[in-house]
């Protein structure tokens, strides 16, 4: 079991800046209960840093709009989300409830289930070239299964833990908790290179579910309501998405957690957004903070 250390993370907004610091990555959240991704720990705001004499970051600031809610299980522990021709593809994780679903986008409905084993606490997901990709926690292993029929098709071993997990077409994307991204190889799991997530210098930590989308790496970071966008080619930061109130205190209860779950729709050009335990799917359309 981990003890959760408190991210700290400093958000102030001045126009369209955003001046976003992350704790060293040697105080990267470390999770109460099975998962260091699943801690509902309100994030507090850190003491503004000294003012130095180097030029800011200066990126947009994005809000969002609903466009349509649909349902989606809570009792799904959401650690990835894929979209992918009309349909849901889903990870959910803790140990004994982990599973793989490909889901109906407008009722919710779990159109097949594999569960997996219950050692295995499973995190993100990724799909290419007609396979599924998923990553476990502290397990090391990331399976691999058919897209069409969910039979296990091998598996890969990694170092470190697994968090998120996407694709650019051609690479595997995966975070691993801290401000580190590796890209991979799909056919070895061979790390092929890594960017190191920056903001105004600073490493951005707990990078947890991942989606590209339009040259982009859109990365949550767990226990805040914030998405970030990083340019793949150097780690920076060149955006911040605040879902703050998206899904609305009535309908949370005790089972409640973060928010987790980014698919992206490119034909329709549509973003999806959930989280752990959450009753509701929102198809969101972003929009430039005031």
């Amino acid at each position: 079991m981990k003890t959760v250390r408190r991210f700290f993370c400093f958000f102030t907004v001045g126009l369209v800046l955003l001046h976003l610091t992350a704790c060293d990555r040697g105080g990267q959240a470390q999770a109460a209960d099975a998962n260091p991704s699943n801690s509902a720990a309100a994030t507090q705001p850190a003491p503004q840093p000294p003012v130095t004499n180097r030029a800011p970051d200066v990126y947009p600031i994005y809000t969002y709009e609903v466009v349509k809610v649909r349902p989606h299980d809570r009792g799904a522990f959401t650690q990835g989300l894929v979209f992918l021709d009309g349909v849901l593809y889903e990870s959910t994780g803790l140990n004994a409830e982990s599973s793989l679903r490909k889901v109906d986008l407008d009722t919710g409905k779990v159109l097949k289930n594999v569960d997996v084993p219950a050692q295995f606490f499973a995190e993100g997901l990724a799909v290419l070239n007609g396979k599924m990709f998923q990553l476990t926690w502290q397990n090391n292993k990331c399976f691999v299964y058919n897209l069409t029929n969910f039979e296990k098709m091998g598996e890969f071993t990694y170092p470190g833990e697994g968090w998120g997990l996407a694709t650019d077409g051609s690479r595997l994307i995966m975070s691993d908790g801290t401000d580190q991204i590796r890209f991979l190889d799909p056919a070895t799991f061979e790390e092929k290179g890594r960017i190191s997530v920056r903001a105004h210098g600073q490493p951005v930590n707990r990078l947890n579910e991942l989606e590209y989308i339009n040259g982009e790496i859109y990365a949550n970071v767990w226990t805040t309501d914030y998405v970030v966008r990083i340019d793949p080619a150097t780690g920076r930061v060149v955006g911040v998405i605040d879902f703050t109130g998206l899904l609305a205190p009535e309908d949370r209860d005790q089972t409640t957690d973060v928010l987790n779950g980014i698919a992206y729709d490119a034909a329709g050009d549509r973003l999806f957004i959930t989280g752990k335990h959450w009753p509701k799917l929102f198809e969101v359309r972003l929009k430039l903070k005031p």
